[in-house]
């Protein structure tokens, strides 16, 4: 029979693990919430790594949930084994989440320069790419934006004073074009990137908050691991 010590263990190992199942909850929502964020921005993401990211979360996030149940499993059922898988795995998922932590400092010193990439190569294909021509609509209606660095960056395109619809809130009177004088001044890069670097200090925030949980996890589980084995040897 199992002393008071390993069932408290092992009750507060399945609250933890609940607790676990929670943070893998989170992680995927998180990675969600990004994605459904900036997905349709992907044309001025000149680099696939970056958009990967928040489809990375979702997946760790999945893998997580699921390799909770071994360690609740584990915990109510005294498994040794079920509780030592839980704690394999959970030092995977850590270093997998400290490579992307990592990958994603590194990517966050370069935004400025991809998104610069992007932003260019599409203003330059405007005109033969229908797909230019959409997710240039999209984000100035969505951002309230005119192109790169300022309206200015269209006359490159059309070379005269005319500009894309999307960059005017109310269209002058007397005319269907958009022009300059009443077009919006923000360029969309500075507000894409603001977007994006606060979507990253929140995963930051996020995935150091978990590593924290999930250290505890790896403990709480080895110490429980020894504990039921010591136990059954001695039965």
């Amino acid at each position: 029979m199992a002393s008071c010590g390993i069932i408290c263990v092992k009750y507060l190992m399945f609250l933890f693990n609940l607790l676990f199942a929670l943070t893998g909850l989170l992680i995927l929502t998180v990675g969600a919430i990004v994605q459904s964020s900036y997905h349709h921005y992907s044309n001025f993401v000149a680099d696939e790594s970056v958009s990967v990211a928040p489809i990375l979360l979702i997946i760790v996030g999945s893998v997580v949930f699921i390799i909770a149940f071994f360690g609740c499993c584990g915990a109510l059922k005294e498994n040794s084994c079920m509780v030592l898988t839980f704690s394999v795995f959970l030092i995977v998922i850590f270093l997998l989440e400290f490579g992307i932590g990592i990958a994603g400092y590194v990517k966050h010193g370069q935004l400025e320069e991809i998104l610069e990439k992007g932003f260019n190569s599409t203003l330059h294909n405007y005109d033969k790419s229908i797909d230019s021509q959409h997710a240039w609509r999209l984000i100035q209606s969505e951002l309230s934006c005119c192109g790169v660095q300022g309206p200015r960056d269209w006359e490159q395109v059309f070379h005269n004073n005319t500009l894309p619809n999307s960059c005017c809130v109310q269209m002058p009177a007397n005319t269907n074009e958009c022009t300059i004088e009443h077009s919006l001044q923000d360029g969309c890069m500075k507000k894409l990137l603001s977007l994006l670097q606060t979507n990253a200090l929140i995963l930051g925030g996020v995935g150091i908050g978990i590593a924290v949980v999930q250290l505890l996890a790896v403990c709480f589980a080895c110490c429980l691991s020894r504990a039921f084995k010591r136990n059954y040897e001695a039965v």
